[in-house]
Order: structure tokens, then C-alpha cells, then sequence
């Protein structure tokens, strides 16, 4: 197994009037497991705990209680999360921690049968109990360990995501403008976990990214389940593009990068106001999960190969520059050698400069569970490598096409004397390859001119150009 994603040190503190506390409730360990999204949410409790006076300790061995915020997605996510959870517990009957807390996607989606497979779990939180987490901290330090249930208020409105304890760099950040989803994909829970789309208020956006800029951050991730949707159940229209010309305004920030945008919705408006901006990278992540109309119809994706070509085109034609991001599946349910060949035909004609693949996995209660013609292991497994193996190609030709080029890059962190790892504009953090750049007077956070001169598979090298006065 991997080295656990224990938090140590976070990089900011999070904000308040009324100072921090001058002692400690207890000490805890918290893992955070899961997408950016989730991320945010365990930031949040971070920060929740600490204006409440717990100390935040990097070995469970040395806390009184581990906090574990879990990923629900798909079954390889549940049995990571469940894998890290009989860890914690396995410390806690050794007596070297005295409490287990397990919170997030997966609570949601499995509810309290959780507690009846690991009974060494003192409590469970849903996702939207996340700015409670002090309050079942608080009942675990006092003993209290009657009420195991699920802890998940219900969501009446968009979570504030303010008064983070960040653990991302200094220079970036994830920015949630919405929660849930009100799509019906037939492969997808997330609804299941996390609830019908809620779009967090314009105003509420704007200051959460006023504070993260306030604390260093230069690059803006805006991330959502449906991020296009964003607006059109609290304002009655999509309001994405009005957004996004706020947050271009916001000085001291560089970067602002795009997740998560499903083809609907995307409208001329979107796409001048994106080409247009100071701010907004042409990095645009799009997740499409395939072309054939059968398989998207079945998938219940709303949007056909046409109109879906129609849209690359016109981003190709309207943003210099473009990187585009993808995710497909392979061996949906019914997915015929034809429909996959389809797929596999149009992966090479448009040519993702970024791309992931995922086999189909058959998550139950969706209604995908129900479909006629589920594909061995195999056959889905084989398809998705020959997808990878396809643009494997297409990454590294994306890469030797930029070499000789100066591009800015974003500085992550210093890997040994005179050597620094960062990203240009076409590569999210934690996700796309970097840059590894040489030279002096560089530190991190820095944005810096880099020319590039190499490519080692995904990763760039390159040499820093900075002025002696620089």
C-alpha cells in the first residue's frame, strides 16, 4: 500500500476575528483521501478544528483521535478508504490512538453498516456535516460515543469554504463554487453522496478567492461536479461566465484554471468571456466519457457526438493556445468492438493534449447496475490501455512541440540544490506532468520565464531566464 496522505504542516492559518485559542481541546491526525473537491472539505474541517483549539499533529501515534475523510466514488476508492481506516483502527487497538473518526463520501454512501464492519469507529460524518466536525470531536474527547450514527445535517445552502486551514502550496488553491449534481449519468453516485447541484452565491466566491489571494495564492483551481451548471438553480439562468469576469478582476492573482466542464451549458458567452480574459488559462477540462451516440444515450450524458464536435471546434477556433483535458470510459455496458473503435478513432483525430481513461465500474444502486451487457475485466482493462498507449503518443508529441519555447512556469517546490519542480499554464497540479528548472534565484511560488529544452516522457526540463537583477 501507498504511504498514507497524512496532513503535517499546513501552509496557511485560517482566518478569524477572534485570534486563535490559546489552548489545546486535544490533538488529532487527519487523512485526506479523494478528488480536489473533497480536498476543500477537509480543508474546512482543518480549519474548523483549529479555530476551536485542536492541535493538528502529522502521526496518528501521537494524537488523541485520527480523522479520516473518505473518498466514495467508484469501488477502487471505497477499498482504499476502507484500507486506511482499519490502519487508524488497527493503531487505535493498540492503544496508540484513542479515537477514530471516518467522514466523508464514503459515510454517504454506505451510512452506518461502516461502524458495523470496523466497530473500532467511534463516529461517522456525512459531507454536509463537515462544519460540525468540532462537535463530534468534542463528543469523542468527552467520552461520548452513544450517537455513531451518520452526522449529516441536511444541505439547505452552498457550504462556506472560508476560514480554511490550507494544505495545498501557498501559491494555489482549489475554489468549490457549487456542491452536488443534478445530473442523472447512469454510471455516476455522486448524486447518492452528495446531494442535488447547490450553487454557492456569487458574492460568497468572490470573497472565499479574495481571502486565498490574501494568503499567497497565485493560481485559482475553480472546481464543482458540474461546473457550467453553476448559477441555474439559484439564479433561475447559468451564471458562469459572470463569475468568471468578477474573479478576472482580482489583483495579485495569475492563474485561474477550469475543472470540471460539462459540454452543456457551454455558450458563446462562456467561450468569448474565456478567450477574452486577463487571468483565465486556456486549460480547459472537459470530462466527455465517450463519442458514440448509443453509449453517451445510455450513459444518459444529454449530448451527442455532433453537438460535441461542434464545441471542440469552436474552443479550437476561439482560444489561442488551447489545452484541452478529457476523461473517457471504456466498456460501458453494451460497448460493441465498433462503438469502442469509434472512440478510439476520434481520441486520435482530436488529439487531447491531456487525457485519462477509466474501465467502467459497476457501482451499485445506479441504473447503469441494471443495463443489459456488462463486459469482462478484460475486455475493459484492454481498451483502456490502448487508449492510454494512443495518447501517450499524443502527450509526448504535445511536449517535444514546446521545446524551444519560453513559458511561464509556476514553481511547486525545490527538489535539490539549484533544481525546481513547477508547471506551465497547460498542466493542472497533481494531475498533469511538470517542470523540472534549473538555475538560481528561484524560489517557490515564483512565476518565472522558462525556456524549455527537453522533454523526459510527460515531465519538461528547462533553464530558469531571469535577469542578474532579478
Amino acid at each position: 500500500m501507498d504511504p498514507l496522505p497524512i496532513i503535517g504542516q499546513p501552509t496557511t492559518t485560517p482566518h478569524t476575528q477572534a485570534g486563535e485559542p490559546e489552548y489545546s481541546r486535544g490533538s488529532y491526525a487527519f487523512v485526506s483521501l479523494g478528488c480536489p473537491k473533497n480536498l476543500v472539505d477537509s480543508e474546512k474541517m482543518l480549519g474548523t478544528l483549529a479555530l476551536d483549539g485542536y492541535s493538528l499533529v502529522s502521526n496518528p501515534e501521537d494524537a488523541d483521535f485520527v480523522i479520516v475523510n473518505t473518498c466514495g466514488f467508484i469501488e477502487s476508492s471505497r477499498q482504499e478508504s476502507k484500507a486506511v481506516i482499519r490502519e487508524m483502527a488497527a493503531l487505535k487497538n493498540e492503544g496508540k490512538t484513542k479515537g477514530l473518526i471516518v467522514a466523508g463520501c464514503l459515510p454517504e454512501r454506505v451510512g452506518g453498516s461502516l461502524i458495523d464492519e470496523i466497530p473500532e469507529i467511534d463516529h461517522i460524518v456525512g459531507v454536509f456535516g463537515r462544519d460540525e466536525i468540532n462537535r463530534v470531536a468534542d463528543h469523542l474527547i468527552g467520552g461520548v460515543r452513544e450517537q455513531r450514527e451518520l452526522f449529516r445535517p441536511a444541505p439547505i445552502k452552498a457550504l462556506d469554504d472560508r476560514a480554511r486551514l490550507r494544505i495545498t502550496p501557498q501559491h494555489f488553491a482549489y475554489l468549490k463554487i457549487s456542491e452536488g449534481c443534478d445530473r442523472t449519468c447512469t454510471f455516476c453516485a455522486i448524486p447518492k453522496m452528495r446531494g442535488k447541484h447547490v450553487t454557492k452565491p456569487v458574492e460568497l466566491v468572490l470573497a472565499e478567492a479574495r481571502e486565498l489571494v490574501a494568503d499567497g495564492v497565485r493560481e485559482l483551481n475553480i472546481v464543482a461536479q458540474d461546473t457550467t451548471y453553476y448559477g441555474l438553480d439559484l439564479y433561475g439562468e447559468v451564471r458562469l461566465a459572470a463569475l468568471l469576469r468578477e474573479l478576472d478582476q482580482i489583483e495579485g492573482l495569475d492563474w485561474i484554471r477550469l475543472m470540471y466542464l460539462y459540454p452543456i451549458h457551454f455558450n458563446d458567452e462562456l467561450i468569448e468571456t474565456i478567450a477574452g480574459s486577463e487571468r483565465i488559462i486556456p486549460y480547459l477540462d472537459l470530462p466527455l466519457q465517450h463519442i458514440n451516440d448509443t453509449m453517451l444515450k445510455r450513459m444518459q450524458r444529454r449530448v451527442n457526438r455532433e453537438q460535441t464536435q461542434t464545441l471542440l471546434h469552436k474552443l479550437r477556433e476561439s482560444i489561442p493556445n488551447l489545452v484541452l483535458r478529457t476523461t473517457f470510459i471504456t466498456g460501458f455496458p453494451g460497448e460493441t468492438d465498433q462503438q469502442y473503435g469509434e472512440l478510439k478513432e476520434f481520441v486520435a483525430e482530436v488529439a487531447f493534449e491531456r487525457m485519462g481513461v477509466f474501465t467502467y465500474s459497476l457501482e451499485p444502486g445506479t441504473p447503469a447496475e441494471r443495463l443489459e451487457g456488462h463486459l469482462p475485466d478484460d475486455v475493459k482493462q484492454n481498451r483502456r490501455d490502448e487508449l492510454m498507449e494512443l495518447q501517450q503518443q499524443i502527450a509526448f508529441d504535445f511536449g517535444d512541440s514546446l521545446q524551444g519555447y519560453e513559458l511561464d512556469v509556476l514553481i511547486d517546490e525545490q527538489v535539490q540544490d539549484d533544481l525546481w519542480s513547477g508547471r506551465t499554464y497547460a498542466d493542472a497540479p497533481e494531475i498533469d506532468g511538470n517542470v523540472y528548472v534549473s538555475g538560481t534565484k528561484v524560489a517557490v511560488g515564483d512565476m518565472i520565464p522558462v525556456e524549455i529544452i527537453d522533454r523526459r516522457d510527460y515531465d519538461l526540463v528547462g533553464i530558469a531566464n531571469l535577469d542578474d537583477d532579478d
